[in-house]
Parts: structure tokens; sequence; C-alpha cells
């Protein structure tokens, strides 16, 4: 290996221990893409040109991600500026006629919503009607936590299978089709988060479970509203978001609360408009998923590896223009501008900090590496591949000891608390490992996504969005970490074990 090998090796240990200790990773990364570039090529100019090159490089690979979800955002901010999302998930508290039910109920649909909205804008949705009609059904609130952290921070977001943002990002790394990836992490994440639930209820919730009377729950103090008389999110007072360190009963109120685009918007009295579009919206996105299936499945409709962000972005945005104009005529083009502008506002915050690490590791991949380190031919170094190519040797030889790898790669990985960041890294390794232990590429992938997102997404880490959870739920976040870690865990273990098995 070269010097140049040897910087970039150094630098992925670097943003790996930076992720496990929970920094920041922008200046890692930075400095080991400068690092690395300066090594190849000894040209102080050159390596500083390579940084904004590998941002600029990843911003166009990763861009699509960003404006689906803006769109999504925004179209959940004009429904919510007539009180459709309420309505739309209201019929569900009907069903919960007592703590068993009710858990099944809260789990099944977090997971629905969750796969088509994400688990935090659903979680704003849920929390305001459905966690209260739980509550009040006699499943306890730790038990409502700990349903809504398996099925929407940890089940949907590890496959992201209808909107397919993170196997699109793995899939930028591991060099194979993005459908692949989802299709696999779907399984994988179905066969952790059934395992995680079925633990969860004998460990801890079947022990918990009674029966609440309607007097328990007032509505000044709903569990499901923060204590906002209008069933929406009360802000934090000081509007920070909480930390381990300063706050382990995770109030309610924190960033996710206060970026979400429309939560502060006043609601339109517009109630026959609001309940058509309560119907409609979750309507027109069941078409969308019969669509994605007959594509992905048949032969029945035309289809294309990723096109499922598309389809599911460009419906987001139809969507978001026809509720605001049916709603609000008169200053329907001013606010469908600002939806979509704020969408694009909480998108970057949310995921910006992809940027600069999905750069560095494009350094390492030749596809990407020659344009980041503006060579004229356009092919560039593979350091990733390289390396793992140098220290196959002594990499035994078997699928479940790939598998186990992964696993706890990206388990390393998710402990920066976000669980995406490092996805075209493990993407990268899972490509490069995958000949030498016999396994598929998209396998060890969607294995290194889940292991990744049920980590940071987050159901392990107290200082992930598992914050926003325990605040709706009012449980303390440090306790409810420590009951969703075995069952999460062993989870994760069976689905290795099933990944070498099934593929």
């Amino acid at each position: 290996m070269t010097v140049a090998h040897i910087v970039f090796l150094l630098g992925l240990v670097g943003l790996i221990v930076a992720m496990a200790l929970r920094k920041n990773v922008l200046i890692p990364a930075v400095v080991a893409t400068f690092a690395t570039a300066l090594a190849y090529d000894g040209n102080v100019a050159s390596a500083v040109m390579a940084v904004f090159r590998a941002t600029l490089t990843a911003g166009g690979a990763l861009f699509e991600i960003f404006v689906v979800i803006a769109a999504v955002t925004s179209m959940l901010a004009a429904m919510r500026t007539i009180g459709a999302d309420e309505l739309m998930v209201r019929p569900f508290g009907r069903w919960m006629i007592n703590g068993r039910v009710a858990y099944v109920v809260l789990f099944v649909v977090t997971y629905l919503l969750s796969l088509f909205f994400w688990p935090t804008p659903a979680l704003a949705l849920i929390g305001a009607v459905l966690l209260p009609a739980a509550i009040k059904a006699g499943l306890p609130p730790l038990g409502a936590a700990l349903a809504l952290a398996i099925s929407g921070q940890g089940m949907a977001l590890a496959s992201d299978y209808v909107i397919g943002l993170a196997p699109s990002i793995s899939a930028s790394g591991a060099g194979v089709p993005a459908d692949d990836i989802a299709d696999c992490a779907l399984v994988l994440s179905l066969i952790v988060g059934l395992t995680a639930a079925v633990l969860a209820w004998f460990l801890t919730i079947r022990k918990e479970i009674v029966r609440h009377s309607a007097g328990l729950v007032s509505a000044t103090d709903d569990p499901g509203t923060g204590g906002s008389v209008s069933g929406r999110p009360a802000l934090h007072p000081n509007g920070d978001l909480p930390t381990p360190e300063n706050d382990h009963t995770a109030p309610v109120g924190t960033v996710a609360d206060i970026d979400l685009p429309g939560t502060l918007t006043p609601v339109l009295t517009r109630p026959t408009r609001a309940r058509a579009w309560a119907i409609g919206v979750p309507a027109t996105f069941g078409l969308v998923l019969v669509y994605m299936m007959l594509g992905r499945f048949t032969d029945l409709v035309p289809w294309s590896d990723g096109a499922g962000a598309s389809l599911v972005g460009g419906t987001a945005l139809v969507l978001m223009a026809a509720v605001t104009l049916t709603t609000r005529p008169a200053d329907a083009l001013e606010h469908c501008a600002t939806h979509f502008v704020d969408g694009l506002v909480y998108a970057f915050k949310a995921m910006g900090i992809i940027l600069p690490v999905a750069g560095f590791v494009y350094l390492g991949i030749p596809d990407y590496s020659g344009s980041i380190l503006g060579l004229e031919d356009g092919t560039g170094p593979a350091f990733l591949f390289d390396t793992v190519e140098s220290i196959q040797t002594y990499i035994p030889d078997n699928g479940l000891f790939a598998a186990f790898s992964m696993l706890l790669i990206g388990m390393l990985i998710g402990l920066d608390g976000s669980g995406w960041a490092g996805l075209p890294l493990t993407g990268g390794i899972a490509a490069a490992l995958a000949p030498q232990a016999g396994m598929d590429t998209a396998t060890l992938a969607a294995l290194a996504q889940n292991a990744a997102t049920w980590t940071g997404g987050g159901t392990l880490v107290i200082w992930s969005s598992l914050i926003v959870v325990a605040g709706f739920c009012r449980v303390p976040v440090g306790d409810l970490v420590r009951r969703l870690a075995i069952p999460v865990v062993s989870g994760l273990l069976v689905a290795a074990v099933a990944a070498v098995v099934i593929w």
C-alpha cells in the first residue's frame, strides 16, 4: 500500500472513533479528505480543492435525498395548517379497547406512518391523537414508548423501504442497486423489529400493563400532547435539545419539534376539506405503494432502480400543492413556496452532515475519486477497496464472520446518534468484504444499515431522536434505553444469522 492508502485508512479509523465518542464528524472528515489528497500527489492546492470537490460530489450524488425529505415534510406542513394530519390518524384510536390491543395498534400504525412520512414527523401525529388513546386503554407510558421506538425509530427507519433514502445512501458506497439493498433491509428490519417487539412484551410490557381510568389523563397533563391543550407538542422552555448530561427526563420540545415545518402554524377552520384530505392523502400513498410493488416484483408497470424516492417525492409535492390550493386559494402560491423552502431547511439540518462524510468515503471509491482528485482521465485510486484487499488474507473466509463484522461496524457508526452519516462507509466496506466472504454485497450493506439505524436512529443511544419518543411518553430516556437494549440487540443478532441463512 502507498502512503495515501495508509492515510486514508487512518482517516477511516478516525471517523469511526469520533462516531463512537459521539462527536461531530465534520472536522475529522474534512481533515481526512485533505490529508489523503495531499498524500496522493503532494500538492497543497489540489488537496484543498479536493475537500470542496468531495463535498460537491457527495451533494450531487445525494441531493435527491434532500429533495424527497423536503417534499414529504412540506406536504405534512400543508396538511397541518388545516388539521388534516390529526384527522388522518384519529380513527385508529377507536380500535384500542385494552392495553394489549393498544400495543399492537400503536405498533402497526406507527410503522406504517413512519414508512411513508418518517418517524419524527409521524411522531407528532401519533403523540397528539393515538398516544393518549393507547394510555387510556391501559397501555403504560413505558410500553407506548417501547412500541413507538421499535416500530418507528427502528423497524421503519432501518429499511426506509418506501422513500428509499437509506438504501440509496448505502448503495452509493456499495455500488449495487439500491432496490437490492432495500429488499434485504426490509426483511432484516422485520426480523429485528418483530423479535424486539415480542421480547419487549414478555420482558417489560406484559408485567406493567394496567387498565387506566379515564380520569388519569387530563387535557393539560397528557402524555401525548406535552401539556398542550391544543393537542400539539409544546416547545421546550429554552428551545434547546436535551442532552444526557443535563436532562434525563427528556421533556417534550426537542429540536425535532422546533424544526418541523408547520408545527406552530395556526390551524385553519376547514373541517370538510380537512376530512377529505385526511382520507385522500393516505389513499394516494396506498396507490403509490401498490404501484411500487407491481413495478418491483412484476412486469405490469415500468420500473427502474431507485425510482421509489422519485415517485414518493413527486407525489408529495403534487399533494402539497393540491392541499394548499384547495384550502388557501387566495395566497396558495406564497404558501406552497414557503412550505417547500421550510422543508429544504429541515432536510439540510437533518441530513447535511452526511455530505462531508460521504465525500471522504467517495474518495476511496474509484467511480468518484478521479473527479474528487481532479484527474483528467476520470479514473481514480480505490483506496478503500485496496485497503481491504491488502488485509483480506487475514479475514476468515466465513459468511457468518463477515455478517457479525458488518453488524459491529454498523453499531459503532450508529453511536453518532443519527445512524446514517456512515452509510456510504458501510456500503463501501460491504462491497470490499463480500467477495472474500462469499456473501452478497447488498445483504452485508443492508445488515450494516440496520445495525447503524437501530443503534443511532435510534433505540440504543440516549443522544438520538429517542429523546423525542421519551419526551412524548414522559418516561426517563435512560430507562427506555435499558428496556430496549436486550430486545433490540437480540433482534440484531438473530438478523445477522438469518442473513447468512437466507442469502
